[in-house]
């Protein structure tokens, strides 16, 4: 069976209009939608600063991120987004980091904070999409294996490059790949925070 040029065409024709139906139909959506998941993805940046800092603290975002500061989380296996002065009662009070680390299903986003003698001060993640189950306890801060909630373990530590799972972290079963991509994210947040002198 031979098929005509002519046929072809149409078929072309035909998937060309679709596709273009469907590409501003996506943008018209993304249009619609965009301001909104930009003031949802605010809101949650929000909360984990406020869960990472002292209660009352103010933020001031870092505008212009040295890149000898990206650079120095991306050595320790983090990809800084956003980085905050924090500042208690009228002083410095140290500095909140928002970064992304490879989890086991993909890229865990968190805030650090990070205090004015470069100790962590909290970690809370904002999105992720480890396994429902697993690595969920990890992002949720449920218990390790020493019965201490995972995030929780941080707190006070200090050292990029220092902290590791089995040594000075502990994992929860079953969740060390995901444990590992948030320990990587606080040795991340500590290296920038470092650098930034």
């Amino acid at each position: 069976m031979k098929i005509s040029g002519k046929f072809i065409l149409k078929v072309a024709g035909t998937l060309t209009i679709i596709s273009l139906v469907v590409a501003l139909l996506l943008g018209l959506v993304n249009g619609v939608t965009a301001d909104k998941i930009a003031a949802m993805n605010a809101a949650a940046t929000q909360t984990a600063l406020e869960a990472v800092t002292e209660a009352g603290s103010t933020y001031d975002e870092i505008t212009s991120i040295p890149q000898e500061v990206m650079d120095a989380a991306k050595e320790m296996g983090g990809t800084l987004e956003e980085m905050y002065t924090v500042t208690f009662d009228g002083q410095p009070a140290g500095y909140a980091v928002k970064l992304t680390a490879s989890g086991s299903q993909g890229l865990i986003e968190m805030v650090i904070g990070v205090d004015a003698e470069q100790k962590i001060t909290g970690i809370s993640v904002v999105n992720h999409s480890e396994t429902s189950g697993i690595g969920t306890k990890v992002c949720g801060n449920k218990p390790n294996d020493d019965g201490v909630p995972v995030l929780d373990q941080f707190v006070g530590m200090s050292g990029a490059g220092t902290l590791k799972v089995g040594k000075t972290v502990t994992a929860i079963s079953g969740a060390t790949v995901s444990t590992k991509g948030v320990t990587n994210g606080a040795n991340a947040a500590l290296a920038a925070v470092a650098a930034l002198g």
